[in-house]
């Protein structure tokens, strides 16, 4: 039986009564933002989407968890930063669609005061982001792109939010793995970390080459569904993320160790060895 339509294709197929989908969305090519959002149960992905999800089950049937186990990190990283470490400002690059617990609702339900800037470069997560934030004044979304940092730094809503000169941190949550070596992450993150003042952090959570052959398989369906070749970088490669930083403990770890509660999903699963995350900290 075809699955349902989700809100999304509803809102763009001809049942709809619109027509034309919107020239910036290609509901032909797969969206990492669209793949991460069916990985944690949405509905605002297309068939070519859950295709590649499908792939990505038949070879590594865990596979789903990544993106649940990634999202988790990404709460826990938030409660650590704004409710431990006093962070007040945030900027979420590669925020993905808005789900259930976002950044900015687990920061101000602890700190009221905190303000948050997501940045993607997916015309989807635009319109919903958007949409979601209309009404929160510490709030905004940024239509930019990691690899343009000055874009996102220099840009007036990033300037009225974020005092750039006091402590803050960046979050990268599934996002560097995407980047092919040429477009070099490691200076991407270089120059995110030059940007930081004394007290601010980065996060920093992609997939990992564990020496599983399994890992392997994963990262092939990944680079044929077009989400980039090297999704699959190893723990010494994703160290020098953190170059000059103080990592905070436990360190780069799978995310069933960095400070793990009783609410993260299948803790003894082996696929959390192919996920990793940590925080690093500017002296």
């Amino acid at each position: 039986m075809a699955e349902a339509p989700g809100p999304l294709e509803r809102l763009l197929g001809s049942e709809s009564g619109i027509e034309h989908v919107p020239a910036e969305i290609n509901t032909e090519k797969v969206s990492i933002a669209r793949i991460y959002d069916y990985s944690l149960g949405g509905k605002d992905n297309f068939a070519v989407d859950r295709a590649a999800a499908a792939a990505m089950m038949e070879v590594v049937p865990e596979a789903m968890l990544l993106a649940k186990a990634n999202r988790y990190f990404l709460r826990q990283a938030v409660r650590y930063l704004v409710g431990e470490a006093g962070i007040r400002q945030i900027v979420d690059i590669g925020s993905g669609l808005p789900t259930v617990g976002n950044v900015h609702e687990i920061a101000q339900d602890i700190a009221p005061e905190t303000r948050v800037v997501y940045v993607d470069n997916d015309p989807i997560v635009l319109a919903h982001s958007r949409a979601l934030l209309a009404s929160n004044d510490r709030t905004t979304f940024l239509n930019a792109d990691l690899r343009e940092p000055d874009a996102i730094f220099g840009h007036p809503d990033t300037v009225r939010l974020i005092d750039q000169s006091q402590p803050f941190a960046v979050l990268l949550g599934g996002i560097l793995m995407h980047l092919e070596d040429e477009e070099d992450p490691e200076g991407v993150a270089a120059d995110l970390r030059d940007r930081l003042p004394s007290g601010g952090f980065l996060m920093v959570s992609n997939t990992c080459d564990n020496g599983e052959p399994r890992a392997m398989e994963l990262s092939r369906v990944f680079a044929e569904s077009g989400m980039g070749s090297r999704c699959f970088r190893s723990w010494d490669e994703q160290i020098r993320y953190f170059d000059g930083l103080e990592l905070v403990e436990p360190g780069l770890v799978p995310h069933n160790q960095w400070r793990a509660g009783p609410d993260i999903p299948e803790p003894d699963s082996p696929a959390h060895s192919m996920h990793i995350g940590g925080i690093g900290r500017k002296a």
